[in-house]
């Protein structure tokens, strides 16, 4: 009796399994950058009233509202354009100098020197925001944090970026590195103060996510923002946020000026548990800044609610898996996921899951694997990372092959249909 070779016949095998495969998923859907509706569904808002009970309009050209929990945007207006930030950029000033504190490299205690370059562009010479440190003393850490925040100090952070960069431009460079960093990814940095330079440029969108990175991650520094005063060198300055006085809960951020960039504010303020940041450039006077400022946390806090959409670890779907004993994972949200939505409103939330598939297996529990968008009507409110839900371990040898025929034969599929 005639006997198949054993080496003759796996390689028969399995080129009968790539044909068959090949015959069943001819009309198999593209999985790259998978897309599907999160299950269960997000409901939508509660019902009814008129669509101009949630709207705003704002002086500012430029403006963005951010629930500072989630970082939901409740309020944009050119927020993603690229613009002068003036002072409110000493936000990342600041962040750097936390993190160097944080990560252990920088105590406030340290002290350094006041040079004779950071005396004559950001001190008394300069007529601009100063905390008027004498030219060639020595200030520690602890007070030029107080003098960036409060005094807003041109010469606080020049001294602070000569002390941990060598020059000014070296720590430009280091901001910028730094804020790719925490995932502001158009920002670039050409000073460490925020005065006039072409290189300097933030959204408003990015300030608000730096404050809100700022609030979460540096808590024991950012009460600094709330203080109303600091004396040095006999010199006593008051907090220049206008918002701190206005009992709304308010307990942050900045300010900023420039002929170029105009009056601009980060502003941080909580009520009821519920935090939100504003950010507003580009307006007129110290009093429309503070009005529309006030105005623009009044309507958030007043106009909207929180809605949960899901709890910690809830399975929201699953995705495809290449080479794994199972076929799928599932895919769970790693926190609560609530949106704000407006009050009486019949605006529709919904949920989508997305992300590059199939996944390779191994899987871990864990293992981020895409997002999902939250949808406030048309516009994108918010989006939270996915993990797998469990482990998924690789599978054995003709399921790896019969996933990879099927992903062959998909690609050539896809190769081969014209493009729309």
């Amino acid at each position: 009796m005639w006997e198949l070779p054993r080496r003759a016949f796996g390689q028969w095998f399995w080129a009968a399994v790539i044909v068959f495969a090949a015959a069943s998923v001819m009309a198999a859907p593209n999985t790259k950058n998978a897309e599907k509706k999160a299950q269960p569904a997000a409901k939508a808002a509660p019902a009814a009233a008129k669509a101009t009970d949630h709207t705003l309009s704002t002086l500012a050209p430029y403006a963005v509202l951010i629930e500072a929990e989630t970082g939901m945007v409740l309020l944009e207006k050119n927020a993603d354009q690229l613009i002068a930030p003036a002072s409110l950029s000493k936000l990342m000033t600041a962040e750097f100098v936390f993190n160097e504190i944080k990560q252990g490299r920088l105590k406030t205690s340290d002290e350094f020197f006041v040079s004779v370059n950071a005396w004559r562009k950001g001190g008394a010479p300069s007529r601009t925001s100063s905390m008027f440190a004498a030219v060639q003393s020595r200030v520690s850490v602890e007070d030029l944090l107080h003098g960036v925040i409060i005094q807003s100090g041109n010469d606080s952070c020049i001294i602070l970026a000569e002390g941990l960069a060598g020059t000014e431009d070296q720590f430009a460079d280091k901001l910028t590195s730094r804020a790719r960093e925490i995932g502001l990814t158009k920002a670039t940095f050409g000073n460490s103060n925020g005065l006039p330079n072409p290189n300097h440029l933030m959204t408003v969108k990015e300030l608000a996510l730096l404050a809100r990175h700022i609030i979460a991650t540096y808590p024991e520094f950012y009460r600094i923002y709330g203080e109303t005063e600091f004396t040095f060198n006999k010199i006593r300055q008051l907090n220049r946020n206008p918002l701190l006085a206005m009992n709304i809960g308010a307990d942050g951020m900045k300010t900023g000026f420039t002929k170029e960039a105009g009056y601009g504010i980060v502003g941080s303020a909580q009520q009821k548990g519920l935090r939100l940041i504003v950010v507003l450039n580009g307006l007129k006077s110290e009093k429309e800044r503070a009005d529309e400022a006030r105005k623009v946390l009044e309507w958030g806090f007043n106009n909207f609610q929180t809605n949960f959409l899901f709890a910690e670890g809830t399975q929201v779907g699953d995705a495809k898996i290449y080479g794994g004993e199972k076929g799928s994972v599932p895919l769970v949200v790693p926190r609560v996921i609530k949106v704000m939505v407006p009050r009486n409103s019949r605006e529709r939330i919904t949920a989508r899951i997305t992300y590059s598939g199939p996944v390779p297996a191994p899987v871990q529990k864990g293992q981020p694997i895409g997002r999902i968008k939250v949808w406030r009507g048309d516009t994108v409110a918010l989006e939270v990372p996915l993990e797998a839900g469990e482990d998924v371990a690789q599978g054995a040898i003709h399921r790896r092959a019969w996933d990879a025929a099927t992903e062959l034969v998909i690609g050539l599929v896809r190769a081969g249909m014209p493009k729309l």
